[in-house]
Parts: structure tokens; sequence; C-alpha cells
């Protein structure tokens, strides 16, 4: 009961300290801090550590996690063939072999011991494939409780923080020049310890535009915009896997190609349209033996649509075709798309 009342006791005085000091004016930002004064477990704690956690995004083709970032050199075997890593212009034979096939099951096994750099800026040496696999699992825990890394936004350094007591009274200010900087001052704050962000601040957030933010709660807009863009991103690039697959599986042919409001699929009616999952495309005539096929490539991109490219040669009709496609719908019957260059111009293919 002495407990109990203890920490009424003091809940009540940081209430009335929080509620007296709700008309001070802080010199430095010309504000009241009450509205944007954090704690250790505040939204904009966690968008400020997210946001500056370190970002091992840019070798996930590799590793496989955003979470953290192997470091070179390293020697690893990609599908049966030994690369060694020594910088990062190494990574696009990684990418090359990878790329062979687009519906195969990559296999990539390192030679340990790797080092490893984690989100929270630390190093570690890996010996072992499960040790490896138990970070993999820990972003994995991290992404689905919104506790990673968001790479997508990029403050402009340096920034003010200003330090409060528990009674909002202004301690101090720290100058924060990095993100590491900025994760360490966000992971390191204790119970006891309020901040507020001298704002305004500049950001770049979703599709690399840059804002100019004045409020934690413009911070948090901003951040939401920029996970949700992410969201379209990853559902984008799981659509390519999809639409590879169905390519691949499938065998096809035109079932319209209108141009200025002209449809003119019957120059195709002949032919069927083979993917295969080496990126090559092949359009054979089935009436008329005699006439060549018609090769050529493709690929399936993405950023937050789905893009499919043609490139097919020594035939007049099919190189009319030679566009970058936005890929309006698919199913595993039929592919909607629509030029990138010219809405007008739309392409249906179906299967066969």
């Amino acid at each position: 009961m002495k407990n109990l009342k203890l920490i009424a006791t003091v809940f009540l005085t940081a209430l009335l300290s929080f509620t007296s000091c709700q008309d001070e004016i802080d010199n430095e930002t010309g504000e009241n801090p009450n509205t944007n004064t954090n704690s250790a477990d505040s939204q904009t704690t966690s968008n400020l550590k997210r946001s500056s956690m370190y970002d091992g995004s840019f070798d996930d083709f590799l590793d496989g996690t955003s979470c953290s970032s192997l470091l070179l050199p390293l020697t690893a075997t990609i599908n049966n063939t030994q690369v060694t890593i020594v910088s990062e212009t190494d990574y696009q034979q990684v990418i090359n072999i990878l790329g062979q096939f687009n519906t195969d099951d990559d296999t990539i096994v390192f030679q340990f011991p790797v080092s490893v750099a984690l989100s929270n800026y630390t190093q570690v040496v890996v010996t072992n494939q499960a040790q490896f696999d138990a970070i993999v699992e820990a972003c994995e825990a991290a992404e689905a409780t919104a506790q990673d890394a968001i790479s997508c936004i990029e403050i402009d350094f340096p920034i003010t923080i200003l330090t409060y007591n528990l009674s909002v009274e202004q301690t101090g200010s720290v100058v924060i020049e990095s993100e590491e900087q900025l994760f360490n001052y966000t992971n390191n704050l204790g119970e006891d310890e309020l901040f507020s962000v001298n704002y305004p601040i500049t950001i770049t957030g979703a599709s690399d535009a840059t804002a100019v933010i004045s409020s934690d709660i413009e911070l948090q807009t901003s951040v939401q915009d920029c996970v949700d863009e992410e969201d379209v991103i990853e559902d984008a690039e799981a659509d390519v896997d999809t639409l590879e697959q169905i390519l691949v599986d499938g065998l096809f042919q035109v079932d319209s190609f209108i141009d200025s409001g002209l449809d003119t699929a019957n120059q195709y009616v002949e032919f069927t349209i083979d993917f295969a999952n080496d990126l090559s495309i092949v359009a054979e005539n089935t009436v008329n033996a005699t006439i060549q096929d018609v090769e050529g490539t493709y690929e399936v991109t993405s950023e937050t649509e789905v893009f499919l490219s043609l490139n097919f040669s020594n035939n007049a009709s099919f190189t009319l075709l030679n566009q970058n496609w936005e890929v309006t719908s698919f199913s595993s019957t039929t592919i909607s798309l629509q030029s990138t260059t010219n809405a007008a111009v739309t392409l249906v293919l179906t299967q066969i």
C-alpha cells in the first residue's frame, strides 16, 4: 500500500509539473516544448531511431536481410560458382549469376567466418550458418514488430536536440552530426530523460521528395508516407516473381494490340510467344513452318508498378512490340499492358 501511495504521489507530482510548464516558451524554438517533447518510448523516438539505424539493404541480394550487411572481403558459392568478393564492384558478378535464370532456386553458401555489420552499428564475426540464420531471423522479428530500419527517410544533418528533465525544464542541447550519432542518442535515452527536436529540419522522404519538417506530427506523417510507399514497392517486387513464373510456365498469343485506336492483333494471330527462364523469348509461327522464328529478350522489373520490357529483332511486326510496358493487370491467363511512353498504346497477351 505504501508503494502504491508513493507511485501515485510521483505520478501526481509529474503531472502537475507537466501542467505547470505548459505555458513556458523555449527561447531556442519559440514554441511550447511540450508539443514536441519525447520520452524513450515515444513515437518520435521510434521514428528517429529507426530512420537512423545502419541500413544494410544495399546487399540484400547477397545476404537476404536489410538489418545487416556483409563486410568484405568474403568468399561464397553462388549457384555452384565460387566467387570472391573483394569490393562492391564485385557485386555485379554475383548479380549476373543470380540473374541468369529468373525462376530457379538460387543458392548462396558462404565460406565462414564472415564479418557482419548490424543495425546498431556494431560488427560481429559469424562462424557458421546457424549463427547467420539467427541474424536473419532476428531481422524478420524486427520487421514483424516495426522495429527495423526505415531506409527511405534521410535526415539532413546537423540537427539539434534540446534536452529536458521530467519537469520539462530545459537542461541543455546536443548537436547531432550523423545517423550513427542520432541512433546512439535515441537508443541510449534514459527513462528520466526527455528531449525535443529543434525544428525545422529537412528530410528526404517518399519518392525522394525533400520536405521541411516543423513538428513531430509532420515527421510522423512523412515516416508513414515513406513506410506506405515501401510496402507498395515490396508488393510490386512480389508481383514480379509471380508474373515471371506465369510467363515461363505458359505459352501466349497476342489477344489485342491497340495503337491510335486501331487493333492490329490479326498480324500476330499465327504466332505463339514462349518466354524462357533465361530471359529469352521466341515467337513461333504455328501455321507456316517456313516462316522463321522471331527471337528476342524480355525483362520484368518494378518500382511501385510492375513493368515488362520486350525486345524482338528481325521482324517488323514484332519490333512494334518493343517497348517498356507497364503491367496494368495480370492473372494466370491474361496480361494487360500499357505503353510507358504513350498511354493510348496497349497490348494484351493471353495464355493458350
